[in-house]
């Protein structure tokens, strides 16, 4: 099993540091469809994969000249505001639902957002200038990305592709960015209150160098992909993830 784990988070996150996808996307759904942790422990290997890729992934881009946008940073502030809320959001339904029920009702979310995405092109293009309802939009990405577990890249990707005027590379990049930001304040928030002594963290052996290699070959292949190919990346990412969601949705109604 711990080579299939490795397996996935490296896929995953290879994609992720290519596209701004970061990853978790593609883990959640497809640990949930493996079945061997609950719900809160998925949550926490999905946010330390991808928190993992971040990392390396965004220190390659710093190496490689990278200049923030103020709208970026402005995002990412709104989002780690958004990831605490949207944790205490998942525990408080983990705590009073059934751990299936859960799963379901990420599955379906992120299946509708992932298919909205999907369209992403044929929707009008906006360039946002008002700062506060940039931040205000970090804060519901936040929200949603922990509360669902995906680490939001590709809501992220889509936000600032369509509203704040940016091609899809550089939207990539910076959803990387919001991704680390999040995560590092999700699982710093994590370690301060409840720690992880309740979960099963075996699989971090296997999980965390994956997440290294993956975000160092993703972001390899970043800088030397064209736009295009990079769009394809993420759409092929999105239509993988639809699909996976509807799997488990179909598991979850016949069981």
């Amino acid at each position: 099993m711990g080579i299939i784990y490795f397996l996935i988070v490296f896929i995953a996150t290879t994609a992720g540091a290519v596209a701004g996808v970061g990853g978790g996307v593609i883990i959640k759904p497809a640990l949930d469809a493996i079945g061997q942790y609950t719900v809160e422990t998925i949550g926490i290997l999905s946010s330390i994969a991808v928190f993992s890729m971040a990392v390396v992934a965004t220190v390659r881009r710093v190496i490689k000249g990278l200049i923030l946008d103020i709208k970026i940073v402005l995002l990412a502030i709104g989002s780690i505001a958004g990831g605490l809320l949207g944790k205490e959001l998942f525990y408080t339904l983990t705590s009073s639902m059934d751990s299936s029920l859960v799963k379901l009702i990420q599955a379906i979310i992120i299946m509708l957002l992932m298919v909205l995405i999907l369209f992403k092109d044929r929707m009008k293009r906006h360039c946002i200038d008002n700062n506060i309802v940039v931040f205000i939009g970090g804060l519901v990405l936040g929200l949603l990305a922990s509360f669902l577990g995906i680490g939001g890249g590709p809501v992220n990707v889509a936000i600032l592709y369509l509203y704040l005027g940016m091609d899809i590379k550089k939207a990539a990049t910076g959803s990387i960015l919001i991704i680390l930001l999040a995560q590092a304040a999700k699982l710093i928030s994590i370690t301060a209150t409840v720690g992880f002594t309740a979960y099963d963290l075996s699989m971090l052996w296997y999980i965390i160098p994956a997440g290294i290699i993956g975000g160092f070959l993703g972001s390899v292949l970043h800088l030397k992909l064209n736009e295009k190919a990079v769009g394809i990346v993420f759409n092929s990412t999105v239509i993988l993830v639809i699909l996976i969601c509807l799997f488990n949705i179909a598991t979850a109604i016949i069981a």
